[in-house]
């Protein structure tokens, strides 16, 4: 990494987003001690979240796609060569699939849809995963009154995923 990196090149981007989360360095035990107990952890009336700081553009991403609806990043711990997260950008009060209601179709429609255009745009034709995390035992870490989905490809994807 350079010394002199602007806080946007991707050498200091977990740095700058870091941050921005009141979590403890990155690299450290306590910062990599799971996925489980970081969801498990997780304080639901924290705010403002990460995702509301990516989608006012507060703290660097690499946007992939944006419409009015939603916002698409490269997410910064990628599980796989292509790993977006994809962010509804009204909340409309919905946190986790798990909370859907019928109101809620069309926002859920338009994470999908938007899915499918990014992993067309990405190159994602012979296949892709889309991942929803809900609730703690979900692994569902970042609750930001709004819902997201992962898209995963770029390998094969195994089952069971984990």
């Amino acid at each position: 990494m350079r010394r002199n990196s602007p806080p946007t090149a991707s050498g200091n981007r977990l740095a700058v987003i870091a941050s921005h989360l009141s979590l403890p360095p990155l690299g450290s035990p306590a910062a990599i001690s799971g996925e489980k107990e970081a969801a498990l952890a997780t304080d639901l009336n924290s705010t403002p979240t990460i995702f509301d700081k990516i989608i006012r553009k507060e703290i660097p991403s690499e946007v992939v796609y944006e419409d009015e609806k939603v916002l698409a990043c490269r997410d910064i711990s990628p599980q796989a060569p292509t790993h977006i997260i994809i962010i509804a950008k009204v909340k409309y009060g919905l946190s986790r699939l798990s909370k859907a209601e019928e109101g809620h179709v069309e926002l859920l429609g338009n994470l999908l849809y938007a899915a499918k255009v990014v992993a067309e745009q990405e190159g994602l034709a012979d296949g892709f995963r889309i991942v929803m995390d809900d609730g703690p035992r979900g692994s569902q870490s970042v609750y930001h009154r709004h819902l997201h989905v992962h898209l995963l490809g770029g390998r094969q994807m195994n089952w069971p995923p984990g």
